[in-house]
């Protein structure tokens, strides 16, 4: 039986909270202070603790840190008469799961202790966010596509050969060039990195090569480009497909005899630079439409490595979950190491169209709001969770979620007779829960027969 303390100076509104949340099956233990609820909770101790924060003595607020220190797993809800903001964010800095005004809303309040509960249940699964993440980022993947990605960058990084990495955005292509760069023969060489499509075009040359002092307005001094800098290292040329026909064609020359010439000199420079390229549109495609240059093409693919998009490698997501949180918790400072499994199900199921770093976002935003160190569905966008197994009406267009969920508590309750006990285990809430999905719904039992 779960157990829940309240701490409440208003003895007649605590022994109330009391009997209603025993009619719903919890054990309750009453404090009326801080140092009396502190004591109640080491012999007690609560799972849960609805915590009042004006009282005679030492607020709730004051407390609330010796309840997280004596109980460092305890999820406790705030109450108060008291509507202010700055105490609002002091609560939820402090350690405070939700925050309720009085009078207290009973389904409001029946709502909390669900969502406060249903982080510790046993369906919650550990994922151990990796602590020690290197500044440094690093692939992940144990599906056939990605161990074959490893492999080939195994194979070419100890030789000069040009590589074209293809594949969707987001899906890590800047880590392939990285990878074949620290695993080559020059690691501690420079990496320099270009994305082709975010410098305008009279500018990409001068960013490419170099210029001279007023080779145009505003050259105010002699500057190297990117594979004057990348000499004895590489380069990495992203979004190559965006790149203008003349510029593909003065890359093109560098590809083919290692020279180029920055803009207003005179004398040609060589550079022994390996050249990385990456792109996330149809390079043939390009070709044939005339948009790319076929010679330059076949210079820069000499290997190609294809990145596939995380929809097609779903086993790689609890790995890259797991790198990430460690990576988004340093970052953040905080400590989520727990995820639902319901929403490692709604990850695994989405297709993700901005592959990994639409993953990392996620999880930044999660992990920003996450009130606990767990990862629970109310953190992720409703949308999200339609993944790529959306129901679909006959029409072809989408069912909402809300007719889906109540399709789903029809057919649940239809299926145990409406046995309230038995739909609350195989839908995994509450009785409160249920019943407000029930009038939310407007669902009727059929057994019940109104008079006429």
């Amino acid at each position: 039986m779960t157990r829940i303390l309240i701490v409440d100076d208003d003895i007649a509104g605590g022994r109330t909270l009391q009997l209603h949340l025993t009619s719903e099956g919890y054990e309750i233990a009453l404090a009326n202070s801080v140092e009396q609820g502190l004591a109640e909770a080491r012999d007690f101790n609560p799972e849960l603790i609805i915590l009042d924060i004006r009282m005679p003595g030492r607020s709730g607020l004051e407390g609330l840190p010796d309840f997280k220190a004596l109980l460092p797993d305890v999820g406790v809800i705030m109450i108060t008469a008291f509507h202010d903001m700055e105490t609002t964010i002091q609560a939820m800095q402090n350690g405070a799961e939700d925050y309720i005004h009085k009078p207290i809303d009973i389904d409001e309040l029946d709502a909390a202790i669900e969502k406060v509960l249903k982080r510790n249940y046993s369906d919650n699964e550990l994922i151990k966010a990796e602590k020690n993440i290197s500044s440094q980022l690093t692939m992940v993947g144990r599906s056939r596509a990605m161990k074959e990605v490893f492999k080939t960058i195994g194979l070419v990084a100890k030789n000069s050969a040009t590589v074209l990495i293809s594949g969707e955005s987001g899906t890590g292509k800047e880590l392939v060039a990285r990878a074949i760069h620290q695993c080559g023969e020059n690691p501690k060489g420079p990496f320099v990195a270009i994305n082709c499509a975010a410098v305008v075009e009279n500018l990409l040359e001068s960013e490419m090569f170099g210029h001279e002092k007023g080779a145009f307005t505003g050259a105010v001094s002699c500057q190297p480009g990117k594979f004057a800098l990348a000499e004895n290292g590489s380069i990495f040329l992203d979004e190559i497909g965006e790149m203008s026909q003349s510029m593909q064609a003065k890359l093109l020359r560098v590809l083919q005899y290692k020279e180029f010439t920055p803009v207003g000199a005179k004398r040609v420079q060589t550079s022994n630079a390996r050249i990385i390229a990456a792109t996330n549109v149809d390079l043939p495609e390009q070709v044939s439409e005339g948009r790319f240059r076929e010679d330059l093409f076949y210079r820069l693919q000499v290997v190609n490595i294809h990145l596939p998009p995380l929809r097609e490698r779903r086993e790689d997501i609890v790995d890259l979950i797991q790198v990430l949180l460690g990576r988004v918790n340093r970052e953040l400072r905080r400590n989520v190491s727990h995820i639902s499994r319901e929403v490692l199900r709604c990850l695994e199921s989405y297709d993700w169209p901005g592959n990994v770093r639409e993953l990392e976002n996620l999880l930044m935003k999660a992990v920003a709001l996450c009130p606990g160190d767990t990862l629970t569905l109310d953190l992720i966008p409703a949308e999200l969770c339609l993944g790529s197994g959306e129901m679909r009406d006959k029409q072809g267009s989408f069912t909402s979620l809300e007719q889906m969920e109540r399709e789903h508590v029809i057919k649940v309750l239809d299926s145990v007779g409406w046995h309230k006990g038995q739909a609350c285990e195989i839908l995994g809430v509450s009785r409160p829960r249920l019943r407000r999905l029930i009038q939310h719904h407007g669902l009727i039992d059929p057994k019940v027969i109104e008079p006429d």
